[in-house]
């Protein structure tokens, strides 16, 4: 497309969002893959690099690329269909939209049970827990975010199995912990903060999806707290009410 195939009236940055935004749906720009740089993509719609930026930041805000600092800026895949239902398992869930689930520990760390973590988890207040933080990608794409919570006497070195499970099922399933299920969930809307920004590749200000989940084991004894923080522009939630 050259400036003289635009007509007239229209800002630039618009053509140049346009035309990329039609590479995306016909394929040319696939999910996932890296686009053009922004000197390319200059050249190509004969235009300076401020405005490929601002057609840039504006798909962006749209939700259908994402930069990444020091790489470039990527098409993003479809937004993840997340089931809400009584087992919930993000490695199936990834698995079932044809996307490959994968697990990045972010640390672990010893912590004490709050009034509100104690209650949840059927604890004293300031019992010993475990605290783990894990980055959840599909095909690559950051996806969310999660903070869990587990009592350090009934699941000790907790950190070290997951690090090498980069699973919660496995890890639990390590303990003798062979199913367990979802036994409540909160949804709530919020603002992405700095630290998970860097983490999911978002820029700072972003909407998330907070999810606030506990899961028990068969005999309905508490096993984890989940905090758990999505891109909103990457995931739709589901209400499942299906029997397993």
């Amino acid at each position: 497309m050259t400036i003289q195939d635009k007509p007239t009236g229209v800002a630039l940055w618009r053509h140049v969002a346009d035309g990329i935004e039609r590479g995306i749906a016909d394929g040319r720009f696939p999910a996932g893959e890296k686009l053009p740089g922004e000197t390319e993509l200059a050249d190509t719609y004969r235009v300076n690099r401020h405005t490929v930026r601002r057609a840039l930041a504006t798909l962006a805000e749209r939700g259908m690329v994402r930069a990444e600092r020091g790489s470039g800026t990527y098409v993003e895949s479809p937004k993840l269909a997340y089931p809400l239902r009584s087992r919930t398992r993000f490695s199936e869930i990834a698995g079932a939209g044809g996307r490959e689930p994968q697990a990045q520990l972010i640390g672990a760390w010893d912590d004490v049970a709050t009034r509100e973590l104690a209650k949840q988890l059927g604890l004293k207040t300031g019992a010993a827990l475990i605290r783990i933080e894990a980055l959840r990608l599909a095909d690559k794409t950051p996806i969310c975010v999660g903070t869990n919570w587990l009592s350090a006497e009934r699941f000790p070195d907790f950190g070290k199995i997951y690090e090498r499970m980069r699973s919660m099922t496995k890890a639990l399933a390590h303990y003798g912990i062979k199913d367990y299920r979802r036994a409540s969930t909160r949804v709530t809307a919020g603002i992405i903060d700095a630290t998970d920004a860097t983490r999911l590749g978002v820029a700072l200000g972003r909407p998330i999806l907070i999810v606030d989940s506990l899961d028990v084991d068969a005999d309905g004894t508490p096993l984890h707290c989940t905090h758990s923080r999505f891109v909103a522009e990457r995931v739709e939630f589901v209400v499942d009410n299906s029997p397993l």
